[in-house]
């Protein structure tokens, strides 16, 4: 019952969320100001994280392919759909849930014990709204492309780790990362993105404004903010891998 409680709380906020806002001017400076904090400020990390990904996949690969009737092109290959199907998408959004996740909640839950969040409501202002939709979308807006971008430096990274080590030559990782290249993975590691970036910006939204007591309250709720929204991506990373690849 607590677990229904909690799930008719989420859509009643998001109902809030998601109405139409009291001047949309002033929600554009809050969506370029969520770009920078939650999307650029992200850039570092997932280029980190992809480059070492990429290199790691192609040389577990590489050792464990001793069979010699198995070209070396298909490590290429490999590495190519490992970062567009699973790692971009799914990794990159469980280390922003982390990451975005965590900090979101901590600054709506800081918010509501300090009762700014009231101070809004006193005004007029659909607090909901003005917290959370901007953080909705940027987050639609950015991650999609800090996605592509760790596609790509996997990829590099992968195509770097086989060169400098001489697990594999130029020539074979070029050819496997070109060979039998399916366009739709990429729309369909985008597709799980967008998702993935509604859950990462509302489930911990949610824990953070209804948050009660003090400073430790709001790190419990970020922490349950963080638990939840990854066990969600999880979820539906294996909903949207039925619905869209079988």
């Amino acid at each position: 019952m607590k677990m229904l409680s909690e799930l008719g709380r989420y859509f009643i906020l998001m109902q809030r969320v998601f109405s139409r806002p009291e001047k949309w001017k002033m929600y554009y400076r809050q969506i370029i100001r969520e770009i920078d904090s939650l999307g650029i400020n992200s850039i570092g990390i997932v280029i980190i994280i992809s480059i070492f990904m990429g290199a790691v996949v192609t040389l577990q690969t590489r050792y464990n392919l001793e069979n010699p009737l198995i070209p070396l092109y298909l490590i290429g290959l490999t590495a190519r759909d490992t970062m567009l199907l699973e790692f971009s998408s799914t990794i990159v959004g469980l280390i922003l849930a982390g990451k975005v996740g965590s900090n979101i909640a901590s600054e709506i839950g800081h918010m509501r014990i300090t009762e700014q969040i009231d101070a809004l409501e006193v005004m007029g202002i659909n607090s909901a709204c003005y917290l959370i939709l901007p953080k909705v979308i940027a987050a639609v807006i950015f991650n999609p492309l800090l996605t592509l971008l760790s596609m790509f430096v996997g990829v590099f990274g992968g195509w770097l780790a086989s060169v400098t080590t001489g697990a594999l030559s130029s020539a074979d990782y070029i050819y496997g990362i070109q060979y039998w290249f399916v366009p739709f993975y990429v729309s369909y590691s985008l597709i799980k993105t967008v998702v993935f970036a509604i859950i990462i910006t509302t489930v911990p939204a949610y824990y953070g404004y209804h948050v009660k007591g003090g400073a430790l309250e709001v790190g419990h709720s970020s922490t349950k903010g963080v638990v939840a929204s990854s066990v969600l991506i999880l979820l539906f990373n294996v909903i949207l891998t039925q619905l869209l690849l079988a």
